[in-house]
Parts: C-alpha cells; sequence; structure tokens
C-alpha cells in the first residue's frame, strides 16, 4: 500500500526542519532540531516514518543517547543506506536501519570561523553539497575521498538555505533566506540568479525550501509568507499552497508523487499529494488549493430563506 493521495500529518515534533523519504526503503524521515538552531545542546532528533506514511519510531535517532551526537538537526541527504544530515559546523551519516552513527566531518569556515551548514543534497555523482547560510558558501563534500572543499563563496547567493539538484540539467539549485532569490550553481562553482524580487514584485521573502517533482516542476517554501510555489518547465509560477505555518525544507518523494513539508513552529509536518500533468485543469478553468491535495474546498453555505417545515 502507498500514501499516495492521502495527507497524513507528524505531530510531537520539536522544530521540525527538513522531511525527505528514502528511494530505497521507502521510509521517511524528519529533522527536529528542540531547541535553539544554533546551540550545540547534544538533544535533536530524527523522525522516522514508514512506507505508509505510519510512525515508527518518534525519536529514531536521539541526540545524547547511545553514542549518538546530534545538535540541530537541518537538512538531510541519503545516499544508499545512510543519512546525511547537516548539524551545525558537521556532516553526520547514520545507517538508516539501525540508527547508528557512521561518519561525522566537521567543517570550518574561512568567512566566518564556525561553519553553519542549513541542508545537503547529493548529485548522483558521488557528491554531496552542504549549504552555509551565514557565510554564503556551499562546500562539495567527496565521498570516495570522504573530504570537504570549497565549491563557491559568493555574496549573490544572499544565504542560501535549501539545495536541490535540478533532475535534467544537474545544475545545483541554491534557494535564499535574506533576499528570497533563486540561484544556479554549476558543478565548477558559477553562479546564476534564475528568479529575485523586482523593484515592484516582492514575490519571496524567506525561502527555506526547494525540490523538483519527477517532470522538472520545482517548488519552493517561503517560511515567511507561509506559501509553497511551484515554478513549471515553462518558467509559471503558482502558488499551490499558502496560510502555512512557516513551511520549512520541503521535498518530493517523486515515485510516489507526494510533497513532504514540514511546519517548524506548528511543531508538526505533512504529506500531501500533488496533481499531475495529465490530470491538469485547462487554463480557463481556476484551480483550487484542492487540486494539489493541500486544502479541501470549504463546504458550500446552504442558501438564505425561511426554514423548510
Amino acid at each position: 500500500m502507498s500514501p499516495v493521495g492521502a495527507q497524513i500529518t507528524v505531530t510531537e515534533l520539536q522544530s521540525p526542519y527538513s522531511f525527505v523519504n528514502d528511494p530505497i526503503e521507502k521510509n521517511y524521515f524528519i529533522t527536529s532540531v528542540n531547541g535553539e538552531a544554533e546551540t550545540a545542546d547534544n538533544n535533536g532528533f530524527i523522525t522516522k516514518l514508514n512506507p505508509n506514511g505510519k510512525l515508527l519510531n518518534l525519536k529514531f535517532i536521539q541526540g545524547g543517547k547511545d553514542d549518538v551526537t546530534l545538535h540541530a538537526p537541518k537538512g538531510m541527504a541519503l545516499v544508499e543506506h545512510i543519512l546525511y544530515v547537516a548539524d551545525l559546523d558537521t556532516l553526520r551519516g547514520f545507517d538508516t536501519t539501525t540508527g547508528k552513527p557512521v561518519l561525522a566531518h566537521t567543517i570550518r569556515s574561512s568567512a566566518t570561523g564556525q561553519a553553519s551548514l542549513s541542508d545537503v543534497t547529493f548529485d548522483g555523482k558521488g557528491h554531496l553539497y552542504c549549504s552555509d547560510q551565514k557565510a554564503n558558501t556551499i562546500y562539495r563534500f567527496d565521498l570516495a575521498t570522504q573530504t570537504f572543499s570549497v565549491l563557491v563563496t559568493d555574496r549573490s547567493l544572499a544565504g542560501p538555505s535549501g539545495l536541490a539538484i535540478h533532475p535534467k540539467s544537474g545544475q545545483i539549485i541554491a534557494v535564499s533566506w535574506e533576499k528570497g532569490k533563486i540561484s544556479e550553481v554549476s558543478p565548477e562553482g558559477v553562479v546564476t540568479e534564475l528568479f529575485s524580487n523586482g523593484f515592484f514584485s516582492n514575490r519571496f521573502q524567506n525561502l527555506r525550501g526547494v525540490d523538483f517533482d519527477r517532470w522538472g516542476n520545482m517548488y519552493v517554501s517561503d517560511f515567511t509568507t507561509g506559501k509553497v510555489w511551484r515554478m513549471s518547465w515553462d518558467k509559471r509560477f503558482q502558488v499551490i499552497a499558502e496560510f502555512l505555518p512557516s513551511p520549512g525544507d520541503l521535498s518530493i518523494d517523486r515515485a510516489n508523487n507526494l510533497i513532504l513539508v514540514p511546519y517548524e513552529l506548528a511543531h508538526a509536518a505533512e504529506m500531501n499529494g500533488l496533481e499531475t500533468p495529465t490530470s491538469a485543469k485547462s487554463k480557463q478553468e481556476k484551480r483550487t488549493l484542492a487540486d494539489y491535495g493541500f486544502i479541501p474546498p470549504p463546504p458550500k453555505p446552504a442558501p438564505e430563506g425561511p426554514e423548510k417545515k
């Protein structure tokens, strides 16, 4: 059984930051900062859900327990049977079956001294990329040599928060927390601005997450405005959900066509079905949020008039 089309809400989280799926074992993972986002308090935890979205273990990986160090876990990426997690200045790896730690690599930032990692993404070619929001830096981690290098440091990244690899071009997509812009970064570290707020258009504020569906549509979450946007292949933006409580580092389960959204300030996370291009409505027919599985349409009010006897 698959959760396609279902809406599943996970509660009892503590400042959840990121929500990802495991393409191999089909499970889901959610990070909880559980306290201050920049404090080394060793009380962060990671929740594990089964392939149907049911809770397996609220604290599957828990800082301070079973030789685990985990302070304020943020973005995640899965490579085979290892869950990589951005935790302050350290990239940590955990076994997806046992939850046991398998690696920890600490980064020092040349710009700020101590790195502050926000997200991590895998390029499918042996490299992880980590964003450092404070240092305007993206690091590259070589899985074969287990070494870090600076891919790029550029103020135009404007506080890179979420990262994703474009499924067709292989370019790194970075969304900005400070200026609400979207940048493309080549594997050589060349930064190109894709979208930014104009003088008359202030579309984005504080972008937190970015990912792609199987058709190449891009989804971004705006933490401050409470919106999730979709950009189609022809570069049209649509708000697919709004009035959300602090949507965080979202991701897309491409196999099941689900969107996974953590709500940091609501201490919850949600899994929802997405529409497919084949079921898209015509341009003349107005879309509603219900088309995207987020919010059911409100009931129609009863007609006014005298009550029927």
